[in-house]
C-alpha cells in the first residue's frame, strides 16, 4: 500500500488521475499442508478476471499492477497482457533474510527445523530460536521460490522497469521505482505503447532463460504458458522445458543454492544476470526497450543490460549506490556487446554432460564457463 500511494504520485505528476483498487490473493505459506493449497492456482484466474474487471468497468486508460505473491504476480501480467492497455508491473519486494547462528535463513529452513524437529533431530529451544529470527519483517519469501522468479520474469519481459524486482520490500528505494512507475505509464499512454508489442515469443524464452539461471521456481512452466496465451502465443510446457535443459545454471540462491534474493540485487540484480547470458548466446538481443521507444530500434538487450562503458547499472535512478549499500562507483557487470557478431552456440549438444560439468564445477564453487569470447562475471 505503501508503494501505491508513491505509484498514484508519479501518474500524478505526469498529468495523470489515478485510482487505486485491489484484489483477492492466497498466500501460499499459509494454504500449504492441507486443503487451501487446491485454492492457490485458481486465485490467480480470479485475480486476472477481477483486475480486468475493474479496468473495463471504468474504462481506466492504463494500469499500474502492483503484486507480491505467488500467483498475484502472475494473475496480475495476465490481466496486463489479455486488457492490452499501456502497462507497468511493479513487484512488492521480498523479505529481508533472517539470521540464524551466523547464516542466513528463509522461511523454507524454518520448514525444514519443522521436520528436524519432528525427527528428534532439533529441540524444542532450537527451533523456537528459528522460528523467532526466519522471518524478519514485511515482504515475499526471500529465496527464488514462485513469487521472487516471476518478479525476474517481469523484468526480462519488458513488463516492469529494470532494477525494480530486487530492493526488499521494506527499503524506501521501493518509492523511487514505484513513482518512476507511475511516470513511466504516463509515458507508455502518451507513446501507445501495450504490453503485446513487447510480450512476443521471444521475450517468454527469454523469460524462462532467466528462471532456469537463477534455479527459479518450476511454477513459471505454469505462469509463463498462461501468460504467453494470453497474447495469443503458443508457448506450452514443453517449450519452457526445451528453454530450461539448454541453459546454464548460474545464480546459487536458495532453495537449491545458498543465496537470497537480496543478494542476486547487491550483485547487479537481473539485468547483470541477461548480461551474463546474452554474452554467452543465450538470449534474443534484437527486443525492443517500451520505456524508452516505439517498439523500435535498439535492442532490450543491450539497451538495459550494458550503460556507459559496460556498465550494468547504468539504468538505476540516481542515488541507487547509496541505497542499495554498494560502495559508490563500484563497477556492475562489464563488457560490451560488438555489433554484428552473432552469439555462439553452447559447444556440447549433450545436455546430460553440460549438467554434469556445471555440478563438479559449482561442487568446486567455481562458476561454470559460459560459450562465447569471456567468462561471465557472476558474484554469486
Amino acid at each position: 500500500m505503501r508503494q501505491a500511494q508513491s505509484a498514484k504520485k508519479g501518474v500524478k505528476e505526469a498529468g495523470g488521475t489515478p485510482r487505486e483498487f485491489c484484489t483477492i490473493t492466497v498466500t501460499d505459506g499459509i494454504a500449504m499442508g492441507h486443503e487451501g493449497m487446491k485454492s492457490s492456482l485458481v486465485s490467480r484466474e480470479v485475480i486476472a478476471d477481477s483486475v480486468e474487471l475493474t479496468m473495463r468497468g471504468h474504462c481506466y486508460d492504463a494500469l499500474v499492477g502492483i503484486a507480491g505473491c505467488d500467483k498475484s504476480l502472475p494473475g496480475m501480467m495476465m490481466s496486463m497482457l489479455r486488457l492490452n492497455v499501456p502497462s507497468v508491473f511493479l513487484y512488492g519486494g521480498s523479505i529481508k533474510p533472517g539470521h540464524f547462528r551466523g547464516r542466513d535463513v528463509t522461511v523454507v529452513d524454518l520448514f525444514e527445523g519443522v521436520g528436524m524437529h519432528s525427527a528428534g533431530k532439533m529441540s524444542d529451544a532450537d527451533l523456537h530460536e528459528l522460528e523467532c529470527v526466519a522471518c524478519p519483517g514485511a515482504g515475499a519469501c526471500g529465496g527464488q521460490f514462485t513469487a521472487n522468479t516471476m518478479a525476474c520474469v517481469a523484468e526480462a519481459i519488458g513488463l516492469a522497469l529494470p532494477y525494480s524486482s530486487g530492493p526488499p520490500a521494506e527499503l524506501l528505494s521501493r518509492d523511487d521505482f514505484a513513482l518512476q512507475a507511475g511516470q513511466a505509464v504516463m509515458d507508455l499512454l502518451a507513446k501507445n505503447i501495450r504490453p503485446r508489442m513487447i510480450a512476443t515469443r521471444k521475450a517468454f524464452e527469454n523469460a524462462a532463460r532467466v528462471v532456469a539461471a537463477t534455479g527459479g521456481s518450476t511454477n513459471a512452466a505454469l505462469h509463463l504458458p498462461a501468460m504467453a496465451n494470453e497474447c495469443g502465443i503458443k508457448f506450452d510446457l514443453f517449450d519452457v522445458a526445451e528453454v530450461f535443459r539448454s541453459t546454464p545454471y548460474l545464480a546459487s540462491l536458495k532453495p537449491g543454492g545458498q543465496f537470497v534474493a537480496k543478494d542476486m540485487w547487491e550483485a547487479g540484480g537481473v539485468p547483470m544476470l541477461m548480461r551474463a547470458l546474452l554474452d554467452g548466446g543465450y538470449l534474443h538481443g534484437d527486443l525492443p526497450d517500451r520505456h524508452r521507444q516505439d517498439g523500435g530500434g535498439e535492442s532490450q538487450g543491450r539497451e538495459i543490460q550494458s550503460g556507459p562503458e559496460g556498465d550494468a547499472r547504468h539504468d538505476q535512478p540516481a542515488g541507487a549506490d547509496r541505497r542499495r549499500g554498494r560502495p559508490e562507483g563500484q563497477p556492475g557487470a562489464r563488457g560490451r556487446h560488438r555489433e554484428g557478431r552473432r552469439p555462439q552456440a553452447h559447444p556440447s549438444s549433450r545436455p546430460g554432460a553440460r549438467l554434469r560439468m556445471r555440478g563438479r564445477l559449482l561442487r568446486r564453487g567455481r562458476t561454470p564457463r559460459l560459450p562465447g569470447r569471456r567468462r561471465a562475471r557472476h558474484p554469486l
